[in-house]
């Protein structure tokens, strides 16, 4: 079959955990937080461009941040009319597609990837991506990319592969963000993989899962494409105010038919908190990265990022912390707790 690759930037989070420079008006995807030029979800959709035609999946909030910081037309950005989680987002787009493509629908395969994430090289993530669309349109799967384990990390959902050594390989089973002895023992054991959140399946598998698992919302996709397609943009919107919140993984991926994990061989990291910096930036000698005019001196394994001002920060004598200076808020916190940022945030 001649597939129409069709690839989706899934970009409507609010990004809690890069709080004070991530806002609930300019979340994380539009900052500059792994290349000093470029936003998260530029980044992302160069890349999504390079697998086929390319859209960003955001919700109505974002729509036209989104058309300004990525140069894009109101018809590439699918805009949900209200947050209903990873699940809600592949049910728009669905209807969306349906409506967009009616004559296409059994021939659309999709590449589903995020706006949070630091990779390259880009030649190598798109190689391992076309393996996963090639795998998905041959065998009906739902493929995912799987990141070798560098370290025994606790913040990442795991892919356990059926096939140590093969490249693509039958998952076993998916396993939730595990404690210290666990990501220790997967990271011994091998075979198991730190889970991407990419995904790569064709719409009819797509449409297939849904019925199968989760039929209310395959019947608010229907409802979705039909009213898009007939120009009722409200009773589309009034369809997807009936979908219950969930995410993707939990309501179809953990107990789908067939999915296979494609291991990738390029440098991958999910940015999803202050402690990830260090690890997209370029550190000094001493392990300190900057974002922003600053000085260190006497000082090991920190990360100061500096937004909206030209206020220098110089630090003395101090190790392993995150400082994040914006024109309201001056935030310091152990980068060994940076995944509980939120918690300020919510203050």
């Amino acid at each position: 079959m001649d597939w129409r690759r069709i690839s989706i930037v899934m970009a409507g989070g609010s990004g809690e955990r890069f709080w004070p420079v991530s806002t609930a008006d300019k979340p994380k995807q539009f900052l500059k937080l792994a290349h000093p030029e470029k936003t998260l979800i530029e980044q992302s959709l160069e890349r999504a461009k390079l697998l086929g035609e390319a859209y960003v999946a955001t919700n109505r909030l974002f729509s036209q941040i989104t058309t300004s910081v990525c140069g894009l037309d109101d018809d590439h950005v699918f805009a949900e009319p209200d947050k209903r989680n990873t699940l809600g987002c592949l049910v728009w787009v669905a209807g969306s597609l349906m409506a967009r493509f009616p004559d296409d629908v059994s021939r659309i395969s999709l590449a589903v990837l995020t706006a949070d994430q630091n990779i390259h090289p880009t030649e190598s993530f798109v190689e391992c991506a076309r393996l996963a669309l090639d795998a998905a349109e041959a065998t009906g799967a739902i493929s995912v990319i799987g990141i070798a384990p560098t370290r025994p990390e606790t913040g990442f959902g795991y892919v356990e592969a059926g096939d140590k050594e093969l490249r693509v390989s039958p998952v076993i089973k998916f396993h939730e963000k595990p404690d210290q002895a666990t990501a220790e023992h997967y990271l011994a054991e091998g075979g198991y993989y730190w889970n991407s959140g990419m995904f790569f399946l064709t719409l009819p598998t797509l449409l297939n899962e849904l019925e199968r698992q989760q039929p209310a919302a395959f019947t608010v996709a229907n409802q979705i494409g039909r009213g898009l397609l007939a120009g009722d943009l409200e009773g589309a919107q009034a369809a997807f105010a009936g979908l219950v919140s969930n995410s993707f993984d939990k309501a179809v991926m953990e107990n789908a038919s067939k999915v296979a994990v494609v291991k990738a061989d390029f440098a991958w990291d999910d940015l999803g908190s202050w402690d990830a910096l260090r690890r997209s930036a370029e550190p000094d000698d001493d392990g300190n990265v900057a974002v922003g005019p600053t000085r260190f001196l006497q000082s090991n394994g920190n990360s100061v990022y500096i937004d909206g001002t030209a206020q220098t920060v110089s630090v003395l004598g101090i190790e392993g912390l995150v400082v994040v200076v914006t024109p309201d808020h001056v935030m310091v916190v152990p980068e060994a707790r940076a995944q509980e940022v939120k918690l300020l945030r919510n203050l």
